[in-house]
């Protein structure tokens, strides 16, 4: 794979420039250029992981001291999608012509959780992260509690047979990219407890948010797993995906993120002293013999330990953990967000609506230009796991369309079914293709 987004004087220069933003800021033309550096960062990330290159986006946001940065500015449009994107929706006068701007909006903490998930899987990077740490595990926590209580798990299905506003269809893909970020958090968690030594992170994780008994939760909803028609389809790589009776028992990359997570929380050393095996506690940690079968821990011998030590807790009454006082740091990001905010909501929206998210023909022209050669198609194509999936039923598909390239179908019935859905982003990048295109032509 020798497709490269971004050579590494370029990554230098995009990861350098890496600031914070306030929440006005927020879509701004400054935030949109910082966007488009993560997002080309994001993509080179995945791209050095699979071709197993050099990771120097990973070691540039080590090294420069920008992890912090990333977490504050995915904190912050998590802040803004809760806060004020719903106020906005609900302003009369705020009737976009295309609501592509806000899209990229919602689509920023994506992007964000997906270059974390690449680069924390190395400890430098959970070290380089600083007292972030924190943050991050507060908002990994937020991610999965939604995930256990099945508040991401079928959002706005019920509108798919009906026809939606452009705003009421932006509701929906963020619903969507909500379920996707909260499965990235899962991830994320597992490799902040594989590499934190940390006593304030330990201790946020066991006694503040009593991570074990919502990884219990995650493994008996399993809700990354449904039945449908009478079939099991699992969420692999972006997509539903029916599985076959014989691979039914095989192990999701996002089970295995969850065992390994409890396997790190009640095992070491520094996590057993501090957690309160409890009653409550016990008897939810004790739930979990039950999945503890033959075939799962073939599949990662490493839960037999895990296993000798539930067998263990069973039959034995665990002391409480020592009062010790320890000067413990606390999470600043959310609440600092939230303070300097508070009761500007509706003022933020307004001035969003007037000055960032009603763009003229020419600006939203330009950006759109900037973003297709961002999301090169060939580099796209490279980044994908798998060969590509129909758009409209998600079986394996040969077919793309003849517009834009940028869709992908198994037959003609699925992409006349899929049109409706597909007939605006179709336009607006067959568009951008021809301006380029002319461009390109008067230039030379």
């Amino acid at each position: 794979m020798d497709t490269a987004v971004i050579f590494p004087v370029e990554a230098e220069g995009f990861v350098q420039s890496l600031e914070t933003f306030s929440l006005k800021e927020v879509g701004s033309e400054r935030w949109f250029k910082q966007h488009e550096y993560i997002e080309k960062l994001n993509m080179q990330a995945i791209l050095s992981v699979s071709a197993m290159h050099d990771e120097f986006v990973k070691e540039l946001l080590v090294s420069l001291e920008k992890i912090p940065v990333l977490v504050h500015e995915m904190i912050l449009v998590e802040v803004w999608k809760q806060k004020v994107f719903p106020i906005l929706c609900q302003l009369q006068d705020f009737k976009p012509n295309s609501t592509f701007q806000l899209y990229m909006v919602i689509h920023h903490e994506a992007t964000i959780i997906n270059l974390l998930e690449t680069i924390m899987f190395h400890q430098d990077s959970c070290e380089a992260a600083q007292d972030s740490v924190l943050d991050l595990v507060d908002y990994c926590h937020r991610k999965l509690t939604l995930l256990a209580s099945g508040a991401t798990r079928s959002a706005g299905a019920e509108n798919q047979h009906r026809q939606v506003s452009s705003i009421e269809e932006l509701q929906m893909q963020n619903a969507a990219e909500e379920f996707e970020i909260s499965l990235k958090a899962v991830s994320v968690l597992r490799y902040i407890t594989d590499h934190t030594d940390s006593v304030s992170v330990i201790n946020r994780m066991l006694c503040t948010h009593n991570l074990p008994c919502v990884m219990v939760q995650l493994i008996d909803c399993s809700p990354w797993s449904r039945c449908r028609d009478g079939e099991v389809q699992k969420y692999i790589n972006g997509k539903w995906q029916t599985i076959p009776a014989e691979d039914r028992l095989k192990m999701t990359k996002l089970d295995g993120q969850v065992w390994l997570s409890l396997y790190n929380l009640l095992l070491k050393e520094d996590c057993q002293r501090k957690y309160d095996f409890n009653s409550f506690n016990k008897n939810q940690l004790l739930k979990l013999r039950g999945f503890m079968t033959d075939v799962l821990i073939d599949q990662l011998p490493n839960l037999v330990e895990l296993q000798r030590f539930l067998a263990h807790l069973a039959v034995t009454e665990p002391a409480a953990p020592k009062k010790e006082l320890i000067l413990e740091q606390i999470p600043e990001i959310w609440n600092n967000i939230v303070r300097e905010n508070s009761g500007k909501w509706k003022a933020i929206a307004k001035y969003q609506v007037k000055e960032t998210f009603s763009p003229s023909e020419n600006d939203l022209r330009q950006q759109a230009q900037r973003l297709a050669q961002t999301y090169n198609l060939n580099v796209m194509e490279s980044l994908l796991p798998e060969k590509p999936k129909c758009g409209s039923c998600g079986k394996e598909a040969t077919k793309r369309c003849s517009r834009c390239q940028g869709e992908w179908y198994c037959h003609r019935e699925c992409q006349v079914k899929h049109w409706p859905k597909h007939k605006n982003a179709c336009q607006l990048i067959t568009e951008t293709t021809k301006k380029i295109q002319e461009d390109l032509h008067l230039s030379s």
